[in-house]
C-alpha cells in the first residue's frame, strides 16, 4: 500500500478546534468506532464498554513549562520551546527567530538566564542543542521562568486554568512538553470506578516531545521518519499485560503515546519488555500490532502521523468515516477535544 500524506487529509470547520476543555474531566463525548460502525457515548460511559480483566495501560509523563520568550546578543527576539531536556545542563529544543541561529548564538531567556546554541539536533535537524552559560538547572529554571506549552492550534496564552487542565491526574514524571491528552478525559471518581468494575490499570512513562506536532515532510509517508522519545515501562507494567493475556483479557491504550511505548517494546507473542529505551517508531497503514487490543485517543490534525497510526489501527476507511460522522455531528477536535475508543480492525 504506497499511501501520501494526501490520504491522511480531511477538511475541519474551525469552529471544531476545542480551544478550552470541557466544564469537567469526564464530560467530553465519546465516539465508539468498531469496525464501520459507530456509537455515540459520553466519556463517563466508558466503564460501560469495558469488563472485568481489562487492562488499562496509562502514560504518567508531567508537562514541564518548556515555553521560554528571550532575546539574541544582537536583540533579536526568540521563542524557545524544549524538546527535551536531556540533562541539568543541556536541552534540544524549537526556536522561532527572524533568522536561524548559528552555533555560539547565546540566547537571554526570560530576562533571567543565559544558553548558548551549539548546533543542530534531530533526525532532519530540525531542532538546535542548547547549554546553559550562567545557571546550571534547567528543570529548576524551566519550573521557575518558562511557560506551560499548549499546542499551537490553541489561541490563547496558558493560563492557570490551563496549568490544571493540561496535565492528568495521574502525572507523576516531568519531562513532556506535551500532554498526553487521551488521559486528560479520566479524573479519580472515574478512575475509582474502574477499579470496583474490576477493570485493572498500569503506568508507563513516554515524555511526549515538541516534534508531535512537526509536519510530515515527504509525499510518500513510507519515507518519514519519527523523532525520537524516551520511555520507561515498569517491571510491574509489562507482569500485569502478561497477566492479562494469559487471562483473556484486552490490553487498552490510553492514548497514542502509551500504544507507541507498548508496540516499541513488543515482542511477536505480545509480551512487553520492562525497561527504559528510546523510540523513533512509526506505525502506518500495514504495521502488524503486537500488543494492545483496544485505543482511547483524541481526534487528531489532518496529515500528521498520528492519524496514520489510528488509521492503522481501526482501518484506513473506517477512520476516513469516523472523521467524517465526528465532524457532522459536531464533535470537538484535538488536545482539548472529545474522545474516541477504537476497536483494532484485525482483531473485530
Amino acid at each position: 500500500m504506497s499511501l501520501t500524506v494526501n490520504d491522511f487529509d480531511f477538511d475541519l470547520p474551525p469552529e471544531l478546534i476545542a480551544q478550552h476543555p470541557a466544564a469537567d474531566r469526564t464530560g467530553s463525548r465519546l465516539l465508539h468506532v468498531h469496525g464501520h460502525q459507530t456509537s455515540d457515548c459520553r466519556f463517563v460511559d466508558l466503564p460501560a464498554l469495558l469488563r472485568a480483566g481489562d487492562l488499562l495501560v496509562f502514560n504518567d509523563t508531567r508537562v514541564i513549562k518548556a515555553r521560554f520568550f528571550g532575546i539574541k546578543a544582537s536583540g533579536g527576539q526568540v521563542e524557545v520551546l524544549l524538546e527535551r531536556i536531556v540533562d541539568a545542563q543541556h536541552a534540544v529544543a524549537q526556536i522561532r527567530a527572524s533568522k536561524a541561529p548559528k552555533p555560539g548564538t547565546r540566547l537571554r531567556l526570560a530576562d533571567a538566564f543565559e544558553v548558548v546554541v551549539t548546533g543542530r539536533a534531530g533526525a532532519n535537524g530540525e531542532f538546535f542543542a542548547l547549554e546553559t552559560v550562567d545557571r546550571d538547572n534547567l528543570w529548576e529554571l524551566a519550573e521557575q521562568y518558562g511557560k506551560l506549552p499548549l499546542p499551537p492550534y490553541i489561541a490563547h496564552p496558558a493560563d492557570a486554568a490551563d496549568e490544571a487542565r493540561y496535565q492528568t491526574v495521574y502525572a507523576r514524571a516531568p519531562g513532556a512538553v506535551a500532554a498526553p491528552t487521551a488521559g486528560l478525559h479520566f479524573d479519580a471518581a472515574l478512575l475509582d470506578t474502574l477499579q470496583a468494575q474490576g477493570i485493572q490499570t498500569a503506568f508507563l512513562t513516554l515524555h511526549v516531545g515538541a516534534g508531535t506536532y512537526q509536519p510530515v515532510r515527504v509525499e510518500r509517508i513510507a519515507e518519514h521518519r519519527m523523532h525520537n522519545e524516551r520511555f520507561e515501562i515498569p517491571v510491574a507494567t509489562a507482569e500485569a499485560i502478561a497477566r492479562t493475556r494469559a487471562a483473556g483479557g484486552r490490553v487498552i491504550a490510553v492514548g497514542t503515546t502509551s500504544l507507541r511505548a507498548l508496540e516499541s517494546a513488543g515482542e511477536d507473542d505480545g509480551t512487553v519488555r520492562a525497561g527504559a529505551a528510546e523510540t523513533e517508531i512509526f506505525i502506518s497503514p500495514g504495521y502488524r500490532f503486537q500488543v494492545v487490543n483496544r485505543l482511547i485517543t483524541n481526534f487528531h490534525l489532518p496529515k500528521s502521523t498520528l492519524l496514520m497510526l489510528v488509521s492503522a489501527f481501526a482501518g484506513h476507511d473506517e477512520i476516513r468515516a469516523a472523521y467524517a460522522h465526528a465532524i457532522a455531528h459536531g464533535y470537538r477536535f484535538f488536545s482539548y477535544g472529545d474522545a474516541m475508543l477504537l476497536e483494532r480492525k484485525d482483531a473485530i
